[in-house]
């Protein structure tokens, strides 16, 4: 009976309380079962994009599941696309941001999280550290599947389209980053998953 690890990467400034990550995690812990156990892990990353990688990954050498599985949204995406590549692992990207450190270098600063107003600083070493992170491309798209919205208004969906050339793709005609659709997409997640 193989055992599977599910590790959900929430995006920048957001947490594991965002409405993605809950609603993937209550349809993961709906799916474990005796036969088919799955573990659901979904930390609050931190702004240092290192250790936020060295927080999951030991997590990971922890867990005694026989396969992982990667979920990754916005910067989790990013995030995700290393931790696949690392573990030769399946990734799931909602919305991914494919060059982090292009996009992130404007948000250098305090910044506040979307759901606290606890503040934290996002330092200019840390877009550094997302370069060290960088995948340039992905050697598998079979172990990847894209949902990706046209109508994100913060990152191009047809740059993700390219970079995941090969892989599975859902690509959404309107929505937005957050997918505020997503509950009607995510059986087409649990699909892949499960695949």
């Amino acid at each position: 009976m193989a055992s599977s690890l599910v590790v959900y990467l929430h995006g920048f400034r957001s947490s594991p309380r965002s409405s993605k990550a809950v609603m993937t995690g209550n349809a993961i812990r709906g799916l474990s079962s005796q036969n088919n156990p799955m573990e659901w892990y979904c930390p609050q990353l931190l702004a240092s994009p290192k250790e936020s990688m060295d927080l999951v990954t030991r997590h990971i050498k922890h867990s005694r599941a026989d396969q992982i599985i990667v979920i990754g949204s916005s910067l989790g995406g990013f995030y995700a696309n290393y931790l696949a590549e690392q573990y030769a692992c399946k990734a799931v990207v909602l919305n991914p941001a494919v060059r982090a450190a292009r996009e992130l270098a404007p948000h250098v600063g305090m910044l506040s999280a979307y759901d606290s107003d606890e503040p934290f600083d996002f330092r200019p070493e840390y877009i550094d550290e997302l370069k060290a992170l960088q995948i340039e491309n992905i050697s598998k798209p079979e172990r990847y599947f894209l949902l990706a919205a046209k109508g994100d208004e913060l990152l191009d969906w047809k740059e993700m389209a390219t970079f995941y050339a090969g892989a599975q793709q859902l690509i959404l005609e309107g929505s937005d980053h957050g997918i505020a659709d997503y509950s009607e997409h995510l059986p087409i997640v649990l699909k892949f998953i499960l695949g």
